[in-house]
């Protein structure tokens, strides 16, 4: 049930203020120093203490990815060029890959994509000057994982099944049809009127009561902007690692209640993008 997609609408529900630094900013800047020189692109903090690589995985190509340190804080990075990262599908999917392969084994907190430090130096000064703050997000977000659950609905369905629910609804629409010829104008409008009424009721009414569910199941929820007219629901749940079988068997269950009115896409297990903002005040060197 679960797919692999890219993460949308990533809000914050933890901000973590940090203080500037003398990076170059969160996305490098090609006519500040030469690409020669390179720099590190960054995809999460860990909490890790000894030096580590995860392989040639890294955005651009098959370049190495590994640990920049500081006391108990670690960077994952590869080196890059100061360049500024247009959002492929290609970049963005290599971003997640990173992000994802680091996750099976650490807490993470993800970095916005294009994150380009000029210096291995930068980034240390990064772990340093915002220790404490890493640390009390990784803290918080130890053995948390993030997972995605769109609803979009069958409006013809639901409509039926509102005619047939609904007495007003089911009674005037009867009228209208035993009259068709005299039916009126503001007959027809009225009926669409209620049935506009129904449905915004009507999805309220399963939001809700998927929320409620997967609330019980999860330690915080996110609801996101939906995207079309037929989604209704757009949201992110953080859940605790040994609960993600909960997690799983409810998000089953109620796509099994709602199998003929709702369609439920499931996603992730993803980094915590929409429980973690990571501001960073970052002044451009000289």
């Amino acid at each position: 049930m679960k797919q692999r997609r890219l993460s949308d609408d990533r809000m914050s529900a933890l901000d973590a203020s940090l203080p500037d630094t003398d990076a170059s900013g969160e996305h490098g800047d090609d006519s500040s120093v030469p690409a020669s020189q390179g720099g590190k692109y960054v995809y999460c903090i860990i909490r890790h203490q000894t030096p580590r690589e995860f392989g040639d995985i890294g955005i651009g190509g098959a370049s190495r990815v590994y640990t920049v340190g500081h006391e108990e804080l670690a960077a994952v990075v590869s080196d890059t060029p100061i360049v500024i990262y247009d959002p492929t599908r290609e970049n963005i999917l290599a971003h997640e890959f990173v992000n994802e392969t680091v996750m099976r084994e650490f807490t993470v907190i993800p970095m916005s994509f294009g994150t380009v430090f000029r210096s291995e130096e930068d980034v240390g000064q990064l772990l340093r000057s915002t220790y404490e703050a890493f640390t009390g997000v990784l803290e918080t977000m130890k053995d948390k994982i993030e997972f995605g659950v769109q609803i979009r609905w069958d409006r013809d369905r639901v409509i039926e099944s509102i005619e047939q629910d609904n007495d007003a609804i089911h009674k005037l629409k009867e009228e209208i049809t035993r009259n068709a010829a005299s039916s009126t104008y503001f007959a027809r409008m009225q009926l669409g009127r209620l049935i506009e009424g129904a449905l915004e009721e009507s999805a309220g009414r399963y939001v809700t009561t998927v929320h409620e569910e997967l609330k019980r199941v999860s330690v915080a929820s996110r609801s996101n902007k939906v995207i079309g007219d037929r989604m209704i629901m757009n949201a992110a749940f953080l859940v605790n690692r040994s609960a993600e079988k909960s997690f799983d068997d409810a998000v089953k269950e109620l796509s099994r209640l709602y199998e003929r009115l709702l369609v439920f896409k499931y996603t992730g297990p993803w980094p915590p993008y929409n429980f973690v903002n990571i501001k960073l005040k970052l002044e451009k060197a000289d």
